[in-house]
């Protein structure tokens, strides 16, 4: 997918502008580093932005270092290890029931087809699914303008993130990684540091307060529950409501191994502030509404974005009051 571009990423960074107020983040830096403003521009610059985010930097040169999602790091002092949420460590996934079930999301080759650019070696995984509705979701937050064509499809995934996040019990600590980590992969691109800052004031603002009220972020999707740091410690949102919410437990282990120590092994352990996950991180906040296949069920296998410029409205006023 368009290797030139790598080498156009790295060359124009350094030299992007002041984007104007009147221009979406999609449509400005999709131009400025990629030249032509079109469908499959904006994809090719999602793409970049959502792998380097998962993985980690994979292209050369890049101007900072990013740890990636899925790879253990630290926020706040504190370890942080996402990736049992992906492997099917625990079960922590949505499938529509009363609690959450195991389900590999890595299923499609893993880090690999995303240095290269692709989200899955395959179209019919977890692993494709998952990534290609993140570049949909993202490409809806930054106002990507050409969506809705074959080569940059509209997001067709879950419309609540909380509907997607509700048996994962996300703490703070691991929404900050996985907002950072995205914050980190802009950057490397040569994002500027106001637009990073915006787009994580208007992640946090959207995600990370805990009992906040529907808000819209798709608008074809009208006003949902988006609230993904449920956990007791997760600051709490003006004009809460609460009740829309279940009482948030600790999710199950389903694979020793997998889930490295995240989770537990006690049935319904209700959580507390005292029984904060060591490292559970949002990427599956980056999941973005995703809801994996039945047939994969149990497999083992950095400050305020008072807008995000022209977002398109994508976030809404209620929101604008986290996205990433």
């Amino acid at each position: 997918m368009q290797f030139k571009a790598l080498a156009l990423l790295a060359a124009v960074g350094s030299a992007v502008a002041q984007r104007p107020a009147n221009m979406s983040m999609c449509d400005y830096y999709t131009t400025a580093l990629l030249t032509t403003n079109n469908a499959t521009n904006q994809m090719t610059l999602l793409t970049l932005l959502v792998n380097t985010a998962v993985i980690g930097n994979y292209t050369t040169p890049n101007k900072n270092a990013v740890t990636g999602i899925l790879n253990p790091g630290v926020y706040n002092g504190t370890n942080i290890n996402l990736l049992p949420y992906f492997n099917g460590g625990l079960n922590s996934t949505d499938m529509g029931g009363m609690s959450g079930v195991s389900v590999n999301f890595l299923d499609d080759g893993g880090a690999v087809p995303l240095m290269m650019n692709k989200p899955a070696n395959g179209t019919t995984s977890n692993q494709y699914m998952l990534l290609t509705h993140l570049y949909e979701y993202f490409g809806v937050l930054l106002g990507c303008s050409m969506m809705g064509t074959t080569a940059f499809p509209s997001y067709a995934g879950e419309a609540s993130m909380y509907t997607v996040h509700k048996f994962m019990d996300l703490n703070p600590l691991q929404v900050g990684y996985f907002i950072t980590q995205v914050g980190d992969a802009a950057a490397s691109f040569g994002v500027t540091t106001a637009d990073v800052t915006s787009v994580g004031m208007a992640l946090t603002s959207t995600f990370d307060y805990r009992c906040s009220a529907p808000a819209t972020v798709v608008p074809a999707q009208g006003a949902q529950l988006q609230a993904i740091c449920l956990d007791p410690t997760c600051p709490i949102a003006m004009n809460a409501t609460c009740a829309s919410y279940i009482n948030q437990t600790i999710p199950l282990v389903y694979n020793s191994s997998l889930a490295m120590g995240e989770g537990t092994n006690k049935t319904s352990m209700v959580a507390t502030a005292t029984t904060l996950p060591s490292g559970t991180a949002t990427m599956s906040m980056a999941a973005t509404g995703t809801k994996a296949t039945a047939a994969s069920t149990s497999k083992s296998t950095s400050d305020g974005m008072k807008n995000l410029g022209n977002l398109a409205g994508v976030v809404g006023a209620a929101v604008l009051a986290f996205a990433l």
